[in-house]
């Protein structure tokens, strides 16, 4: 059974809640975007607006037009989807609610509350069997982003309550007729799909007790064609670090006056969520976003959003070299602090010391869960190094991986019912998952992390998820993803109550955890196992369509891919690295002192551009060849710009006509000059362009620069770094 205790922080509606009448429509607007709610014939709530600002006096209108007619061989109401809709409401698509009480079901849901707080709306409704009080909430923030989620109670006084699902389903217009999401596998995350809004239902689910590599991550629905700089695009992330579901579903009926409905939710296995009577769920929240100004529209929602949160870091992100790909588990303190020493000096800022540190750990093959610091290698501890990277200036960061355990180790044989339970032969990097719904487990972790943190003077954490959890259920036999799920956000929790100035990474091999979820509790994401980057720029490219670049690590790597095997010249994998939280993930103590002199360079331009990397809007060039790609960040006052040209692809033309720079004022005069500190390399296989070739930078309006410049024809694996600033 589910504790009120296991369970989110329930929402704590404000005082200034206004009432409205029971045919009255909600109208919330704010970030340009709008938010009309009205109770439909059952009285449930339901979504007649959700997109363009309108003004007051178009809701008059809206209302009056919103009535469908009502249909040959159908109910003999018009017709309406609302939030909750189901069956019992003549809905014959995917239920919002499905839930049982004792054995039966949950078939019908009745009107109890209506009412507005600020730019939330907040709708309450019971059950026939009096088992249930179910209140939504739908807020809309200064940046245009649609939170909304739900909360469940059993308020029956004997009774178990089983919520088997409670999704978020909002209406789309007809004219959303396109669908993109994302794909992938290990090493090459957030790969783009799209296709065509069809009868039928659109179902992205993900039973891998995190999102994935494979995660939906966003999905956008949008009018035909839509492109990062054009097009009406509405989008939706659910924030949940385990099981999901995202939906677009249309019914040859329809949905009301609209024609499509889309969201997601927890994909809740059978009886993991059965409420005692005063016990309560709540759903996670899935953002919703809208703009009318294309993919980079949406991005910037949820960026400008993302950083108002009260989580969000604050100060500058710091350089980091994080130690796997330079010495993996030969661990030596000796070699670390030579490898320290020259971090320092090249002008790291955060010293990271990866998987290995630990008893046992001499392979991936024994060891996790025994969380004590390995006395033989580490004979005085993890002291001395902490003190030496301390003493040159950095921060001092440390791997672990709390949610698994080995099989070789003493936790898995002292403690063999802490691990949530898996086939023997289901054995993923030699490892299984601890069951982070049990309160001994969570305490073992908490005390393990908080001893070691405090002992090694630990400032940041790399938190780890190397692998899927597939049966994932108990000694009893329920499944138990989302009980652990939240045990996790438990523990993350209480970490960061015990040391508030520590910072957390949340790596899941690779990127197989980017969600809001886990980012209300951590302070970056790591984007993917590959530095490799030519599959970098792809991978970051569209992260970054949810996550702004400061949330993402991006590292530059050494010559040879650790994953890939494919060579890359310093100055495409120094650009590429540029573009995210950055670090380093290279073996400083091999490098020439050529190469210590380039990376030296490169950090003091990220140094240079962070200010504006991490703070600016993101945006995307369309119409540009399959082989290229544009992108960039833009100044919030647009006084400066800095922008990638890159090549992954070879070319099939002799030249590059005019490539848009976007984002920029049309009305100013900018000055645009190429920054060439990362090296020239053999970029070019024509001539540069004569604005290039110029003795001074030269000026052109924002209106020139919107329609284009002729940049080089770059070589594969090449990139070019334009900076833009205004001219004054």
């Amino acid at each position: 059974m589910m504790s009120r205790n296991n369970l989110h922080n329930v929402h704590k509606f404000d005082n200034d809640l206004v009432s409205v009448s029971d045919r009255d429509p909600i109208h919330v607007s704010n970030g340009g975007v709008s938010l009309v709610v009205m109770p439909d014939t059952f009285g449930m709530p339901t979504v007649l607006h959700w997109g363009k600002a309108l003004a007051a006096r178009d809701i008059d209108g809206l209302v009056a037009s919103s009535s469908a007619a009502v249909m040959n061989s159908s109910i003999d109401v018009p017709r309406s989807v609302s939030l909750l809709v189901g069956r019992g409401h003549g809905w014959s698509g995917t239920p919002a609610f499905e839930a049982r009480f004792g054995g039966a079901l949950v078939h019908r849901l009745e009107p109890a509350g209506f009412a507005r707080s600020g730019a939330s709306v907040i709708s309450t409704v019971v059950d026939h069997l009096g088992s249930l009080e179910l209140t939504t909430e739908l807020s809309l923030d200064d940046a245009g982003v649609l939170a909304v989620s739900s909360r469940v109670i059993n308020t029956s006084d004997s009774g178990t309550l089983t919520v088997d699902s409670l999704r978020t389903l909002i209406p789309l217009p007809a004219r959303a007729s396109e669908i993109m999401d994302f794909t992938g596998r290990w090493t090459r995350e957030r790969a783009p799909q799209r296709g065509t809004v069809r009868d039928g239902t659109w179902l992205r689910s993900t039973r891998r007790g995190r999102p994935g590599h494979d995660s939906p991550f966003l999905t956008m629905v949008g009018t035909a064609g839509f492109s990062f700089r054009s097009g009406e695009v509405w989008a939706a992330h659910v924030a949940w670090s385990g099981n999901q579901e995202s939906i677009v579903e249309r019914l040859p009926e329809g949905a009301g006056v609209h024609s499509t409905v889309f969201g997601g939710g927890e994909l809740i296995d059978p009886g993991e969520v059965e409420l005692l009577p005063g016990d309560d769920y709540q759903s996670p929240t899935v953002a919703f976003t809208w703009s009318d100004q294309g993919m980079d529209g949406v991005t910037a929602r949820f960026h400008e959003s993302i950083r108002e949160r009260a989580s969000h870091p604050e100060r500058l992100r710091p350089l980091i070299l994080n130690t796997w790909e330079a010495v993996y588990f030969d661990h030596d303190l000796d070699q670390l602090s030579e490898l320290a020493t020259i971090a320092a000096r090249v002008g790291v800022e955060r010293f990271v010391l990866d998987d290995g540190w630990f008893r046992g750990r001499t392979s991936d093959k024994a060891g996790l869960g025994d969380w004590f610091i390995d006395d033989e290698r580490w004979p005085h501890g993890l002291k001395p190094l902490s003190k030496h990277v301390h003493a040159s200036g950095m921060e001092f960061g440390l791997w672990f991986e709390p949610e698994m355990v080995n099989s070789d180790s003493d936790l898995a044989r002292l403690h063999p019912t802490w691990l949530l339970k898996e086939h023997e032969a289901l054995e993923w990097r030699h490892q299984f998952a601890l069951d982070f719904s049990q309160a001994d487990v969570r305490d073992y972790i908490v005390e393990r992390l908080d001893a070691v943190i405090t002992d090694a003077g630990v400032d940041f954490i790399k938190w780890d998820h190397n692998r899927d959890l597939h049966a994932a259920i108990d000694e009893h036999g329920t499944r138990r993803v989302h009980a652990h799920t939240l045990g996790v956000y438990r523990v993350l929790d209480e970490i960061r109550r015990r040391h508030p100035r520590l910072e957390i990474e949340s790596c899941a091999s690779g990127g197989a955890r980017p969600d809001l979820g886990i980012l209300e509790r951590t302070d970056r994401v790591w984007a993917s196992d590959t530095n490799d980057p030519i599959e970098r720029q792809s991978i970051q490219r569209w992260t970054q369509s949810l996550l702004p670049p400061e949330l993402i690590g991006s590292h530059l790597g050494p010559p040879e891919s650790h994953t890939t095997h494919r060579h890359a010249e310093f100055s495409f994998r120094a650009l590429t690295a540029l573009f995210g939280h950055a670090g380093i993930e290279w073996d400083l103590t091999k490098c020439s002192p050529q190469e210590l002199q380039a990376i030296t360079t490169w950090v003091g331009l990220y140094k240079e551009l962070r200010p504006l990397l991490h703070d600016g809007t993101t945006v995307r060039g369309d119409h540009i060849d399959a082989g290229a790609l544009l992108h960039g960040v833009v100044a919030r006052d647009q006084a400066e710009a800095i922008f990638a040209w890159v090549r992954l692809d070879p070319s099939a033309t002799g030249h590059t006509p005019r490539v848009p720079l976007p984002g920029l004022d049309p009305e100013r005069s900018y000055l645009v000059r190429v920054r060439d500190e990362l090296g020239q390399a053999s970029r070019h296989q024509v001539s540069d362009p004569a604005w290039m070739s110029a003795a001074q930078p030269m000026m052109f309006t924002g209106a020139v620069l919107a329609l284009g410049l002729p940049l080089p024809v770059l070589n594969p694996g090449q990139g070019l770094l334009v900076q833009v600033s205004e001219s004054i």
